[in-house]
Formats: structure tokens, C-alpha cells, sequence
């Protein structure tokens, strides 16, 4: 005959990590900084690890009159990139208690429908990627649930904090790449997204090239997809005269554009370069493995749930931050915390300097 173990309480805690009660309230309801030694709390963390022991999150959410449940919203459940944002998110939500539903809302700019009967009920906040500021209206119950918003614009004064990447300075890295190859003729295969982070990849594109005195790019738009980015590259490629490089808003549409090329008779990068963003696992499927810009998708996703949980700490005021010091917040309203992380180009086999003389589409 077996007897059920008793369940660890906090009092046991306590007592394996040489604390208080209230000292692994603290730790474990995630507000220890300033209050508990990080080795303590360390302390605390490895006791509870040990015992198995979990916060009776029915009773704390009674006390503080809380869900202990964040709403993610993202454009896309297939994408990869919002995999890694939700597993950053999910990864600190866990830390400190609260549970993490994921949300598709594939237009991305209208709003989105609410999928509870009262998300303000059964919610304690809302963190939205990659989509226009008006899209999780619905979902706020009228405003009261606190928004974090990702790679979206700063400027949104509907949001108490934000967390971008540095999509512009992504998109510098990879001009200024083809431009050291000796790449002048650059088209850009653009997703035919309206969103912001799309919208600063275009602006930094054009800048780039006008700061080095190339002609403006010619543009072709395309839907997220492989087909869409062999459609709009192989267009892009019939011009004349052809571009050498073609810079593209995702690493989908650079494999699109890979096909393109070669069903041209082109070679990638001898006749023409090709350039993504985002490194995704795609980048280094496709042979050449990808030139591309890696976001740090993860550490997004775990920012945006970081400040999520200091505005519903109480923490939102207080300076403005763009990942180098306090700035003036943009926009009316009230300020928002703006959090930038930087991004990284990573150089691969699908760039190389341009062929001496450039020749129409389908010979070489």
C-alpha cells in the first residue's frame, strides 16, 4: 500500500533555502529585486526545483485579484519566428507564475476578435507582435488591460511599453554589405505587408542606397510565401539592366528569390547576390546557405514579457529606454518604455561581388 506524498508548501521552502516565508514570495511571485540578495534568491529557486514545489496559483490570483495569464497575439502560428518569440515569452512567464495563450490574428490590421467572451475577465494583459496598434483594440476590453506591443511602432500611444528590434540598422548592415562587394543595381523584394516593421525596412533600404549615391530600388511586392518571392524576383530580373543583388524583406521570399535565379540560368551569388532577414532555419536549408539578418526572436519575445510584468508590478513610470539610455518619449499620450535590441548580419554563401559584366536574364 502506497501513501500519496504531501504536497511541499512554502513553509518547506523557507526552511531548505535558510529564508523566510515571505522571502519566497517574493522570489517566486518574480518582485525579489531590492528586497531579496540574488543569492538568495537563487537559494529559494533551487529549494522549490528540488521539492517540485509550484505557488498555489488559484489562491494568489484571489489574493491580487489576477488571472495570472497573459494573451500573446501574433500574425502567424507557422512562422518560426514567432515559435522562438513565444518560447521566450513563455519561458519568463513560467519563471514567475503566469500562463501564456497564443493567439493567430492573420490580418495583422484590423481588429482582432476577441476569442473570450470577456478578455478583461480572463485576461492580465496583452503582448502583440508584428501588426498595426488598432488590431488588439478588441481584445483590451476597452482600454484596461495593459499592452506591450513588439517589432510595432513606437509612436503607438495605446502601448505601456514596446519592444522593437533594430530593424534599420539590420537593413544598414545589409546594404552596406553588397555595397563593399561593389553592388550598385539593388532590387528589393518587398513583403506586401502594411506593417511597420515592413515600412522601416524600405526607408532603411532607400536611405542606404541614396547615402551612397545609387539610384533609388526598384521594387516588386510579394505575399509571404516562396511562389509569391519566385514571382516577384523573377520580374525584378528581367529588367534592364538586371540588378546584381536583390535585398528581401524575409528569408522566405530570398528562397523564392534563389529559385528565380536559377530558373533564369543565373547562379547564385556569381550573377546575382540575395539577401534575407530574419535567419530562420530556411537560411541554411537552401543552398547557398542564406546571407541574412538574425533577429533575436527569443529575446524579444522574453522582453516583451518582462515589461509586460513591470507594468502590472506598478513599474511603468519612470524614464523611457531605447536600449542606450533615457530619451524622450515620441507621440502624445502617456510615455511609453521602449526597449530596441540589437540584430546581427550573419554573411553566408548567397552574396559575392558582382560579375564584371552584367548580361540579360537567362545568360551567362
Amino acid at each position: 500500500m502506497t501513501t500519496d506524498r504531501p504536497r511541499p508548501t512554502s513553509r518547506d521552502v523557507a526552511r531548505i533555502a535558510g529564508v523566510s516565508q515571505a522571502a519566497v514570495s517574493l522570489v517566486l511571485g518574480g518582485k525579489w529585486r531590492g528586497r531579496v540578495s540574488p543569492g538568495k534568491a537563487e537559494a529559494v529557486r533551487e529549494a522549490a526545483r528540488e521539492l517540485g514545489y509550484r505557488p498555489n496559483l488559484a489562491a494568489r490570483s484571489l489574493r491580487l485579484g489576477r488571472t495570472r495569464t497573459a494573451l500573446l497575439v501574433v500574425p502567424a502560428l507557422a512562422n518560426e519566428f514567432f515559435a522562438r518569440l513565444h518560447a521566450g515569452a513563455a519561458r519568463v512567464a513560467a519563471e514567475h507564475g503566469l500562463g501564456v495563450v497564443l493567439y493567430p490574428s492573420p490580418e495583422g490590421v484590423g481588429p482582432a476578435r476577441d476569442p473570450f467572451d470577456s478578455a478583461g475577465a480572463a485576461l492580465d494583459g496583452v503582448i502583440a507582435s508584428s501588426m498595426a496598434s488598432e488590431a488588439p483594440a478588441a481584445l483590451r476590453s476597452g482600454g484596461e488591460l495593459p499592452l506591450v506591443m513588439l517589432d510595432s511602432d513606437p509612436e503607438n500611444t495605446q502601448a505601456a511599453a514596446t519592444v522593437n528590434l533594430d530593424i534599420a540598422d539590420g537593413m544598414r548592415q545589409a546594404v552596406g554589405h553588397l555595397l563593399e562587394l561593389g553592388h550598385r543595381r539593388v532590387a528589393h523584394i518587398a513583403a506586401a505587408v502594411d506593417s511597420w516593421t515592413f515600412e522601416v525596412r524600405a526607408a532603411a533600404l532607400a536611405e542606404a542606397l541614396d547615402a551612397a549615391g545609387c539610384p533609388p530600388p526598384p521594387t516588386w511586392a510579394a505575399g509571404l510565401d516562396v511562389a509569391a518571392g519566385t514571382r516577384a524576383a523573377t520580374q525584378a530580373l528581367a529588367a534592364v539592366p538586371r540588378p546584381t543583388a536583390l535585398v528581401c524583406d524575409d528569408d522566405v521570399l530570398a528562397a523564392g528569390a534563389c529559385k528565380a535565379v536559377r530558373r533564369l540560368g543565373l547562379r547564385v551569388p556569381q550573377d546575382v547576390s540575395v539577401t534575407g532577414f530574419d535567419d530562420l532555419s530556411l537560411a541554411r536549408a537552401v543552398e547557398p546557405e542564406l546571407t541574412t539578418v538574425r533577429l533575436p526572436a527569443e529575446e524579444a519575445g522574453a522582453a516583451g514579457m518582462r515589461a509586460l510584468l513591470a507594468v502590472l508590478d506598478g513599474r511603468k513610470e519612470g524614464a523611457v529606454l531605447d536600449g542606450r539610455g533615457p530619451r524622450a518619449a515620441g507621440g502624445s499620450g502617456s510615455p511609453a518604455r521602449v526597449t530596441t535590441l540589437p540584430v546581427r548580419l550573419t554573411v553566408r554563401d548567397s552574396t559575392a561581388p558582382p560579375p564584371d559584366t552584367p548580361v540579360g536574364p537567362g545568360r551567362h
